[in-house]
């Protein structure tokens, strides 16, 4: 047996709406819609499910018919390689009502959190050199969007 964990993301009324904003953002695809039956909590033919894969892993968006309180104790956590890569997720997730946060946290308009946390900075952050770990840590402090060249710069100079 194989057993896998699949993300739930509740919304209200907005599943199929946000798993089709996911696969645009992350290039991903559509898997199946599927419909509230009669008889069942909320109206019969509203979507009840929209299932979706993005870098292959496969999510679900439910629609419970009441507004979803994210937090941040739970988060998606991107590591793109490049600045482009990171300005790229950084303004399609925040776009139409996101919201930034510090050291590259992030909510996209549905409330979900995210990381954008490019490769260069967790290998520079695990440097062995605590002194060149420390100085990216400290300019990662003072961010809200991840600037690569900037934690380089502080890399460099420590």
């Amino acid at each position: 047996m194989q057993t896998k964990i699949t993300p739930f993301l509740l919304f209200n009324t907005e599943a199929e709406a946000a798993a089709k904003f996911y696969v645009s953002v992350f290039k991903g695809k559509m898997l199946e819609v599927k419909k509230y039956p009669e008889n069942s909590p909320m109206m019969a033919g509203t979507v009840m499910t929209a299932s979706f894969e993005i870098f292959g892993m496969n999510m679900v968006a439910l629609n419970w018919g009441q507004e979803a309180k994210y937090t941040e104790s739970i988060s998606f956590c991107i590591e793109p390689d490049t600045q482009e890569e990171v300005d790229y997720y950084w303004n399609a997730l925040i776009a139409d009502g996101g919201e930034e946060g510090p050291c590259g946290w992030l909510k996209d308009k549905y409330g979900v959190s995210w990381q954008v946390a490019p490769e260069p900075l967790l290998r520079m952050m695990n440097d062995k050199d605590t002194k060149k770990s420390m100085a990216v840590m400290q300019a990662m402090m003072k961010m809200k969007k991840i600037v690569i060249a900037d934690l380089q710069a502080a890399y460099d100079n420590a």
